[in-house]
């Protein structure tokens, strides 16, 4: 989401242009001239099918069972005509997706050229339709929805506490999941994210009648935040976007901005080297600071006093408005705010919320019960979380940090998570990404490439391995800091004697050598240091820690890729499977991503990138691949009117399909303010799956489609074995739901044309990787080749061109038999072969032979297929390697 502060300051520049054709406005500072090639762009089709009311981001979407869509209307002008003057989530009556894999199932919403059309939610198939409310009464009137109480039932807001707060109470609905509680899909639980500080969650009960409309019962209504499960945990905030877990649960993620301890590219180390953290330290380190809003402010005085060289702002000040109430929220007395402005003239030494609780992903465990149990992961790592994404291996979850220089990361759990029985009991490795391809930093390219060009290639870095209880445990060390220790660690004068020189000696103190309350710098290098002499395993227990609650520093630390600028979106299908694609929304490219610094150094495309990654066998993705590009910033609306600008959440349809949401309200470019949803229809892909095969042996690929649209006719599809001498295709066979098709074999089998009609319409429309051939090949040789494809022709029932993209296997031949007539196989599929005695299997049988012919010709001129620990050279350590895997 974008922060508050920006998005104020752009809708009181655009307020006055409602009704005319207007562009908005960006500082000099965010905008650089230029025209990026491919700016913007599309690898499929785009269509928009939603606008949403006057100041509010599209977020939340949520797709039911038979099609129909709900989205949050977040933060709306309160000047809009009603029901679009207050926060509210919607659904679009009288329409429901086909899941066809095709756009032609809704017709496309125009742009809103009037102020009338900016003022609503607008769509051309379907009306708007509000199911719920922010603040409205629920639960008998004991409860506002969205509104977040203390411990006695106070309604936490500006009218009955004074202080920051992140947002109005019930203001910013985010992130919806719906769980069924029948067979149909027509009645259930409704959860929605409330973007705050203190933040919520709130479950709503709703159902369809038999005309398709949905109602919502404002008596059966819980704000999850004001549960004991979830208060025990500390409470939440910021709660922006979510997924649906694959055991049928609401995630929600907490976007804590204010998490950074170094500001923008800075590291630890730098602080270090420097001797103080004076213009590098973020705002994590004035976290339990009295008044913690005002930091900015006070470090411009200080440098206009000369207690300072410079002032400057600290990455996610703006992020600790809200804390005190968070404080108020857990229970603390409230502090004497009578001094200027409201600000307190005490600290709140009682109760304090522990910034270590704060930036992880929230699963609400029982979604039916009287109150969900909530279990927050914390050994998924710190970040301010947009989303998380979890795999269909029910291990595997990605997630996107938003802001300025953060993260995609990582987690792998050892095992499925819902089968542990203690969720303590989690176990698992968070990884952080390193960009490793040269085209995209400019200082290796020599050249500065055009992100809508240019893939990024992903190494994971193993940060850390823990079990949730674990990380748990760390975190409540620093459960008892409170403000008052802020003044008593850093001040040398008796706050209560002198507030305010205690508190000057402690920001300065802070500034030059770090909080000492929580983790300090020096752990924080310490930890690189043992991690960069020994790896993630061989630091010392005390430092094990690090990774976990400082991850974005810790990441730093070790030259992961912390570059991306407003990761907003991350999803794939549900229950997704390898060769399923997972989409990450970069909102902006720009900062981090086109500066001269890192990994990443490429042109700048303030309107963002959606980038498509394809799962592998093990759910790793290892290439982002641009599929939307945004526009310049300096385009003309007649190109930005119509492009994706600023991506926000991202959900993908079960046909493949993806929504894209709109947040750059206001923003520069296009005719209008008004953000939209948009349709992401991908171009069908056509691919070959990669084959190990023994040598002299035989094997089967198969030849795919994804995302076919309704009304596929036939295809003719050509593909090669790019050297002739490793394989040959000897054969082709044809699922039975293709009605008519034909294969012509080379006569060197170095290529087979195939040709196939749908003539019965059986071939599933979006489907994901939908069979259409066969091809059955011969090892001739040691060695690999490309399976290269090339889609000669792809039309539809009318005639038309589908527009296809082809994608090339590998074939990897392996080794001849190292003793007796069985050659070696491929058991994993991971091209090296591990059954050394061609029986099948891995077993110590294998190692014994590997090692006994090891000095012999059929291992040593097939090091490819030998070299288990992957040094690009045979060694006794391959024999070892393979050992430790039957081990």
């Amino acid at each position: 989401m974008v922060d508050l502060t920006r998005r104020n300051l752009l809708a009181s520049s655009a307020a006055a242009a409602l009704g005319a054709s207007v562009v908005g406005v960006a500082s000099g500072d965010e905008v650089e001239e230029g025209d990026t090639p491919g700016a913007p762009s599309v690898q499929g089709s785009l269509k928009r099918f939603s606008t949403t009311a006057y100041g509010a981001e599209v977020t939340g979407p949520f797709v039911f069972e038979d099609g129909g869509l709900l989205y949050s209307l977040q933060h709306p002008s309160e000047e809009n005509p009603e029901p679009f003057g207050r926060a509210a989530v919607g659904y679009f009556s009288g329409f429901s997706f086909a899941f066809d894999g095709s756009n032609d199932d809704f017709t496309e919403v125009g742009v809103p050229d009037t102020d009338a059309k900016q003022r609503a939610v607008r769509s051309a198939s379907g009306d708007y339709e509000v199911l719920v409310q922010g603040g409205e009464p629920i639960d008998g009137g004991s409860e506002r929805l969205g509104v977040t109480q203390t411990p006695d039932g106070t309604d936490i807001s500006g009218e009955n506490f004074a202080g920051t707060q992140y947002g109005g109470p019930a203001t910013n609905p985010d992130c919806n999941q719906f769980v069924p509680t029948d067979d149909d899909g027509t009645e259930g639980y409704l959860f929605t994210n409330w973007e705050n500080s203190p933040g919520n969650v709130s479950r709503v009960f709703i159902s369809q009648d038999e005309d398709g409309e949905w109602s919502a019962d404002p008596d059966d209504a819980l704000n999850l935040a004001n549960t004991d499960s979830l208060r025990e945990l500390g409470g939440t905030r910021i709660n922006c976007y979510g997924d649906l877990s694959p055991w049928g649960t609401m995630v929600s993620s907490e976007e804590n901005y204010a998490h950074p301890r170094v500001s923008l590219t800075a590291t630890v180390s730098d602080i270090v080297e420097a001797d103080s953290g004076e213009g590098l330290v973020g705002a994590c380190q004035f976290w339990n600071r009295p008044n913690p809003t005002e930091i900015t402010d006070a470090l411009g005085t200080y440098a206009e006093d000369g207690e300072l060289g410079e002032s400057w702002y600290p990455q996610g000040a703006f992020a600790l408005s809200g804390v005190e109430f968070l404080a108020y929220y857990l229970g603390a007395e409230r502090a004497d705010q009578s001094g200027e402005d409201n600000l307190a003239t005490t600290p709140i030494d009682d109760v304090y919320p522990n910034p270590y609780r704060y930036g992880y992903h929230v699963d609400f465990r029982e979604p039916a019960a009287d109150e969900p149990e909530a279990v927050k992961y914390w050994v998924m790592g710190r970040a301010s979380w947009e989303a998380p994404d979890f795999q269909g291996d029910r291990k595997t979850v990605y997630g996107c940090s938003d802001g300025d220089s953060k993260g995609i990361y990582k987690f792998v759990a050892d095992e499925p998570i819902p089968s542990y029985d203690d969720t303590d009991d989690i176990a698992g490795t968070l990884y952080a990404p390193k960009i490793t391809n040269d085209a995209a930093n400019a200082s290796e390219a020599g050249e500065r490439n055009s992100p809508a060009q240019t893939p990024l290639e992903v190494e994971w870095l193993e940060l850390g391995h823990a079990t949730n209880g674990e990380v748990a445990e760390w975190i409540a060390d620093y459960d008892d800091v409170t403000q008052a220790e802020y003044l008593d660690a850093h001040a040398e004068t008796d706050w209560r004697e002198d507030p305010a020189a205690a508190l000057r000696e402690a920001d300065l103190e802070v500034v030059r050598n770090g909080n000492q309350n929580y983790v300090t710098d020096a752990e924080i290098v310490e930890w690189a240091s043992q991690y960069e002499a020994d790896g993630p395993d061989g630091v010392d227990e005390e430092l094990r820690r690090v990774p976990f609650i400082e991850t974005r520093a810790a990441a730093k630390e070790i030259g992961a890729s912390i570059e991306f600028n407003k990761a907003e979106g991350v999803d794939s299908v549900d229950d997704s499977q390898p060769g399923d694609f997972v989409y990450f929304g970069i909102s902006e490219f720009n900062d981090d991503l086109a500066n001269d610094e890192g990994d990443i150094q490429m042109d700048r495309v303030d309107g963002g990138v959606v980038y498509r990654a394809e799962l592998e066998r093990n759910y790793n993705v290892s290439t982002l691949e641009p599929v939307i590009t945004g526009p310049d910033f300096t385009d003309s609306p007649r190109d930005a009117d119509d492009a994706l600008r600023n991506i926000d959440n991202v959900y993908t349809m079960r046909d493949g399909r993806v929504l894209c949401c709109e947040d750059g309200f206001g923003g520069p470019a296009r005719s209008y303010p008004n953000d939209g949803l948009y349709v992401f229809q991908p171009n069908v892909l056509v691919d070959v799956d990669s084959v190990a095969v023994g040598n002299g042996g035989t094997g089967t690929a198969t030849l795919t489609a994804s995302s076919l649209p309704t009304g596929f006719a036939g295809a003719r599809v050509t593909v090669s074995v790019t050297n002739p001498d490793v394989a040959a295709i000897t054969g082709v066979s044809f699922p039975d739901a293709l009605g008519l098709t034909e294969s012509d074999i080379s006569s060197d089998g170095s290529s087979v044309t195939v040709r196939m009609a749908d003539t019965q319409n059986e071939v599933g429309a979006g489907g994901r990787d939908v069979e259409v051939a066969t091809l059955t090949l011969r090892g001739r040789g040691t060695g690999t080749t490309d399976l290269a494809v090339e889609v000669e022709q792809m039309d539809d029932d009318s005639g038309s061109t589908i527009d296809a993209e082809a994608r090339e296997g590998v074939l990897v031949t392996g080794p001849p038999p190292v003793a007796g007539s069985d050659a070696p196989t491929d058991p994993d599929g991971d091209g090296l072969f591990e059954d050394i005695n061609g029986n099948g299997r891995l077993d110590y049988e294998d190692i014994q032979l590997l090692f006994d012919e090891f000095e012999g010709d059929s291992v040593r001129l097939n090091k490819s297929a030998y070299d288990f620990n992957d040094n690009g050279q045979l060694d006794f350590d391959d024999i070892v390697s393979l050992y430790e895997e039957v081990n």
